[in-house]
């Protein structure tokens, strides 16, 4: 087997001041090599910088309002810790894995920087409830970016349906055609998928708002701390309750983890969708060049990559919820290690999620366009208008399953006689029942088919115009305020 690469470099000098530093008089040995760095989570946890700076910096002005130290001392400790920032902005923070994680990367930086006063920043605190709140800032800000690009990925959708109310398409069932539709009045079911998709990331943002720090360990400290003023510096709406619960709660990053995998469950649906109408047996929208590709082989081809990758990027996060929901269930209480697999699959879900919305925004703006003409075809030349004539006999006093099984009947001599509804002349209608008339043609026509559907939410032009001035409404504000209020 080949040697594990080291993930980031270990600097020997500083092994041993670094373990002083995080352990205490206990330990006579310095970890095996691979030991730290297979403990070591700074090549991923490097992530939460910014958000480990925010909380230190809160939790060091908080122990001086409380008199735990002097206001001198605080003001020390936030200089250090911004001299931090400004470091890892220039590029000059870099550590190595022998500084295990972020936290004591940043606690040893600022002991480098301000001396003896940067040890007291970690009184009353433990990285247990230290990661807990820096994982809640990183993620609070991720989902208010996601609504950012939920909102436009449905504007862009309500763009599309909007120059498209009176464009036919047919709709499906079993993948088989059932009943013509407005094309917009499909685009908009997708257009409430995202709206629920900013639901549920709002409620999700909710639950996330909420800070452990002060929970120290598992069991909260008897430094005289007030949690709530470091809640209210760092914007959580609350705090936890259960100190135990506040260091070894995960269910926020579950419950984005499963909030994510629905958005791509939309996403991968509206791809799959996407990739059978650009193929030929379809041949309902055509690629742009803006999005697509082609074969290093076959000249002719133009693929749908973009709804291809997004497609298959969606079990990667569905990948990532089962993860977590493995690492979580058989956790006694309070913190454990295996919570350090909260990380990187809540990383990547957050930076897959957001990708894949980027680029099938991208797509439907500028990657394709619809063919109206071709749609038309299709709904004229199936018999898609079968049920508007039984509602047609319903109309005029025949009861519905008898009309259903007349009109299903006459499809079958249709089929072998390889004829279309309107095909069928009125005499043979009226032998069928003579309660139809000269209206019946008007009846099958798709558009008539589609502009009848008048029951609320349905696909009628009138309804669906209704429906977009709402979806556009409802996309005007962001949902994370809503909730929030």
């Amino acid at each position: 087997m080949a040697p594990r690469p080291t993930r980031l470099a270990t600097d020997p000098a500083n092994r041993a001041s670094a373990e002083q530093l995080r352990w205490s008089q206990r330990f006579e040995g310095a970890l095996h090599p691979f030991i730290a760095e297979f403990n070591a989570s700074i090549g991923f946890d490097l992530t939460l910088l910014q958000q480990d700076l925010d909380g230190s910096v809160a939790h060091g002005r908080m122990l001086a309002a409380c008199g735990v130290i002097t206001a001198a001392e605080a003001e020390r400790i936030v200089d250090g810790l911004e001299t931090i920032r400004r470091e890892a902005a220039a590029g000059t923070f870099c550590p190595g894995v022998d500084a295990e994680d972020v936290h004591f990367a940043v606690e040893r930086r600022l002991i480098a920087l301000v001396g003896d006063v940067g040890k007291k920043l970690h009184t009353g605190r433990s990285r247990n409830d230290q990661v807990g709140t820096d994982l809640r800032l990183w993620l609070r800000g991720e989902i208010d970016e996601l609504e950012v690009l939920l909102r436009c990925y449905g504007q862009t959708l309500l763009r599309l349906a909007e120059a498209h109310v009176e464009t036919v398409i047919p709709g499906y069932t079993h993948l088989q055609r059932a009943q013509p539709l407005s094309l917009a009045h499909h685009l908009l079911a997708y257009v409430e998928m995202t709206q629920r998709d900013r639901q549920r990331l709002a409620q999700v943002r909710q639950r996330v708002n909420v800070s452990p720090l002060g929970a120290a360990a598992l069991a909260g400290t008897p430094v005289p701390v007030d949690r709530r003023q470091t809640a209210a510096a760092l914007g959580f709406a609350d705090i936890y309750r259960n100190s135990l619960d506040a260091v070894s709660d995960r269910d926020f990053a579950v419950e984005f983890l499963a909030a994510a995998s629905l958005v791509m469950v939309h996403l991968s649906r509206l791809a799959e969708e996407v990739i059978l109408w650009a193929s030929q047996e379809f041949a309902f929208i055509s690629l742009t060049d803006r999005c697509a590709t082609g074969s290093s082989l076959m000249p002719q081809k133009k693929n749908p990559d973009v709804a291809e990758l997004v497609r298959g990027k969606t079990g990667r996060v569905f990948g990532h919820l089962q993860a977590l929901l493995t690492v979580m269930k058989g956790l006694p209480l309070a913190y454990n290690k295996d919570l350090q697999e909260d990380k990187e699959g809540l990383f990547d879900a957050v930076r897959t999620t957001g990708d894949c919305l980027k680029a099938m925004t991208i797509l439907l703006d500028e990657g394709l366009y619809f063919r109206p003409r071709r749609l038309a075809e299709a709904v004229g030349n199936d018999f898609a208008n079968a049920t508007d004539v039984a509602d047609y006999l319903v109309a005029r006093g025949v009861p519905f399953r008898q009309a259903y099984g007349l009109v299903g009947g006459l499809v079958k001599t249709c089929l072998q006689e390889d004829l279309l509804l309107r095909d069928v002349p009125l005499e043979r209608w009226q032998k069928l029942h003579p309660a139809f008339a000269e209206d019946v043609f008007t009846v099958l026509e798709p558009r008539q088919v589609v502009a009848a559907r008048l029951s609320e939410g349905g696909t009628g032009f009138v309804r669906v115009r209704e429906a977009l001035e709402q979806a556009k409404a409802a996309f005007a504000e962001p949902v994370v305020q809503e909730a929030e209020e």
